[in-house]
């Protein structure tokens, strides 16, 4: 191969090179600068395929989706001056790149340096100003939209950077508070514990009593209508005995007189002596004459 051949093939592999570095592609979840000599000739690239000159120019991409920081569990002070621990999370993307890239020079550690400050000082202010129960509950949804509204404008100024959204994911009370609460919660469960037992002793006792009512009633009532049928029962059996009498009186004289000898004279060895003139061999004699 001859020099000029050679020649030839160096520079076209050249204008290949630079031709290849020249060109960029911005997509559209990025966000870029162009700097000219480290001096920003444009703050905020486009999407698309774009040409820079190779050496003299840097394209600087950052992601433009929106990023979370999570935050190291820190600790404040609610306005009755109690001691909680919070865990909290921050969404944020950038909209600025020429600020974005000034303030960090497009380092998201760096943002994130800057960024958790003001986050951790609008975090206090806010919960320095309510009580336990309106940050654990009540108003935590308007404590986050004020520090988020509040944020958002200082950090769009100083760094390029939108505040999307900041969470409290936990919120856990001091090991030595927790106890404190934890024994007071067990206490007055213990004494909401003894008022319902109380309270369910009493309405035991008085079922009990209702019961033992009702079952006097009833056997009062019971023994009412059972001496009403014997009543009934003996004057329906006098009755008959009455009839019966007085159809064969002598009869009836002798059945009783049996009735009395049989309850009498129940038990084995029982031994009866009459008289050869008593009513029993009396009784006798006429039947046979009979």
């Amino acid at each position: 191969m001859s020099g000029k051949s050679m020649t030839g093939l160096v520079i076209a592999l050249l204008l290949i090179v630079v031709g290849f570095n020249s060109l960029y592609i911005i997509k559209e979840t990025d966000r870029a600068v162009l700097l000219k000599f480290g001096e920003i000739v444009n703050p905020d690239i486009k999407p698309g395929l774009h040409v820079r000159w190779p050496i003299i120019n840097k394209v600087r991409k950052f992601d433009g989706r929106v990023q979370t920081l999570d935050a190291q569990p820190q600790s404040y002070l609610t306005v009755e001056k109690k001691r909680l621990i919070v865990d909290s999370f921050i969404k944020w993307r950038v909209t600025n790149p020429q600020k974005y890239y000034t303030a960090t020079s497009g380092d998201e550690y760096k943002a994130a340096e800057l960024l958790f400050p003001n986050v951790d000082a609008g975090l206090r202010n806010q919960f320095g100003e309510r009580t336990l129960t309106e940050v654990v509950s009540g108003e935590r949804d308007e404590l986050m939209l004020e520090l988020v509204n509040a944020l958002s404008v200082q950090t769009k100024e100083e760094l390029g950077i939108e505040m999307i959204d900041i969470r409290v994911k936990k919120i856990d009370l001091p090991q030595e508070v927790s106890a404190s609460v934890y024994e007071r919660m067990r206490t007055e469960r213990e004494r909401e514990a003894r008022e319902l037992r109380s309270r369910g002793k009493e309405l035991a006792e008085g079922i009990q009593a209702d019961a033992d009512r009702q079952k006097a009633v009833i056997e009062a009532n019971a023994y009412r209508d059972a001496q009403q049928v014997r009543g009934e029962g003996d004057a329906m059996a006098a009755k008959i005995y009455a009839e019966a009498y007085t159809k064969d009186a002598e009869f009836y004289a002798f059945y009783r007189s049996l009735n009395a000898y049989k309850e009498a004279f129940n038990q084995q060895g029982d031994i009866m002596v009459l008289k050869p003139d008593s009513d029993f061999f009396r009784y006798l004699g006429n039947s046979k004459g009979k």
